[in-house]
């Protein structure tokens, strides 16, 4: 019987920082190799920490918080295959030399801040790592089986959460089978096909970022941001949205879209401050095999899900300035979702304190960024170190989430409870984790855990399990 254990050294009883361990007998793999994102120092130090050293990576989705460390690790000598599907690795192209960028920032942030004595602090990478990291890229189909190493295959099903994001069965020789969900997609979710039914596995290590809570259905998000965009009209004012580049900004884009399609509203100015976002828009155009049925047709029938008349996608730093001192209504939708840099910074700082301004939260934020100030209230808030007055309207609509929720993920994890497969829950605040355990097990889930940060877990087959039981 083949040895297997796990170990988190991130996203385990918080979030973000997705990094999974596994260890095969004398071999290893790592499930994601994510970043921590929070507050500027903090999150910079956790993530100077990389003290895996596996054979793989098997990445599941793009977003930073999955894929953000991996230029770190390729620095620190990984030189092994890197598997994804081909839209992640596309995206990964933009968003690791973003973050290359940003670490740089980050940085000269810190070494000017530092105190007499202490070490200047070098970026987590640059842009050389993130090239040798995208030649390590090996790209797969859904479905299609790929030998991980000797005695372990692998295979990708649809997650249904950003284009080319990837639930990862691991077929072990000998030992146990394993089904990493990365993030889980909603049901009728706009854009992208619902995510794939759970396969048969023995262990399931499962995301439950809103194990304890569940979003308004999702047609209620565009009821939501109608309302907000013909307040906009009737005022011509200006509302600005911080999105993540990856997946919120498509969503929100396509969904104004179908408006002006329908008839619903009359077109006007949407200015997609990301250079970002607009790489990650070329590869959901681009990949049009990864579509519903509704975007499919859309598409049939002549409609631009991403592109209409009206959108226009900001070139340069001088086109976004200009934005500061042009007269509504209009619509800027920018990075970064929870507003702790990138160009919605700056529109914040030229608008947070004009009363003609809305701004619509669309994503979670974690505790200590702007995004989250915002969403809790404060008055001032510091911008850019400038401590400014908070008189434009904040508005959250928590439709436009893109994991599953409460009842989304009790759905998509029924099929476990019936196999006896042991799940472990990862990928969810410390709080939520443990109710949601608790929820499994009044479902009549038999073996639940909710793994510590470096703690290793052995994993086995439901038939050696139960023997040990």
């Amino acid at each position: 019987m083949a040895e297997v254990t796990l170990q988190s050294f991130g996203a385990s009883r918080t979030v973000t920082g997705s990094r999974h361990f596994v260890r095969v007998d004398g071999r290893s793999l790592l499930l994601d190799c994510g970043l921590f994102q929070g507050p500027r120092r903090e999150s910079f130090e956790r993530n100077r920490n990389l003290p895996m050293r596996p054979d793989v990576v098997v990445l599941s989705h793009a977003h930073i918080d999955h894929s953000g460390a991996i230029p770190a690790l390729v620095r620190g000598g990984f030189r092994g295959p890197i598997h994804a599907t081909s839209p992640t690795r596309e995206l990964c192209e933009a968003m690791l030399r973003d973050v290359a960028r940003l670490s740089a920032s980050d940085a000269e942030y810190l070494n000017k801040r530092r105190r007499r004595g202490e070490a200047l602090v070098r970026p987590l990478f640059d842009e050389e790592d993130v090239v040798r990291a995208l030649g390590q890229f090996v790209e797969h189909r859904y479905d299609e089986e790929f030998e991980v190493f000797r005695g372990v295959e692998a295979r990708f099903q649809d997650a249904g959460h950003i284009i080319g994001s990837a639930g990862v069965r691991l077929g072990i020789e000998d030992g146990p089978s394993i089904y990493f969900t990365g993030d889980i997609g909603r049901q009728m979710y706009p854009i992208l096909k619902d995510p794939v039914p759970l396969p048969d596995a023995d262990v399931v290590l499962s995301e439950c970022t809103y194990g304890t809570r569940d979003h308004p259905p999702s047609e209620l998000a565009g009821d939501a941001l109608r309302v907000e965009l013909e307040r906009m009209l009737k005022t011509k004012g200006r509302v600005f949205i911080p999105a993540f580049s990856v997946g919120r900004t498509q969503n929100i884009v396509y969904a104004m879209a179908q408006l002006w399609r329908d008839g619903v509203l009359p077109p006007f100015p949407v200015y997609v401050d990301s250079p970002l976002a607009d790489k990650a828009t070329d590869v959901y155009r681009d990949h049009p095999e990864c579509y519903d049925a509704e975007t499919t047709r859309f598409l049939a029938e002549g409609g631009r899900p991403f592109h209409a008349p009206n959108v226009r996608y900001v070139e340069n730093r001088e086109e976004s300035k200009a934005l500061n001192g042009q007269k509504g209504p209009f619509v800027v939708i920018a990075g970064s979702g929870m507003a702790e840099g990138g160009r919605i910074v700056h529109h914040f700082l030229h608008g947070l304190a004009d009363r003609d301004v809305t701004v619509i939260m669309v994503g979670w934020c974690a505790p200590g960024t702007l995004g989250r100030r915002l969403i809790d209230g404060e008055n001032p808030v510091r911008v850019l170190g400038r401590w400014t007055d908070v008189r434009a309207r904040v508005v959250r609509i928590n439709a436009y989430s893109a994991h599953a929720g409460r009842s989304e993920l009790l759905s998509f994890l029924a099929p476990a409870k019936d196999r006896g497969s042991q799940v472990h829950l990862v990928h969810g605040e410390e709080e939520t984790a443990l109710a949601f355990a608790d929820a499994l097990r009044e479902e009549g889930f038999a073996s639940v855990n909710v793994p510590e940060t470096y703690a290793v877990y052995a994993l086995r087959t439901r038939e050696a399990a139960a023997a040990r039981a």
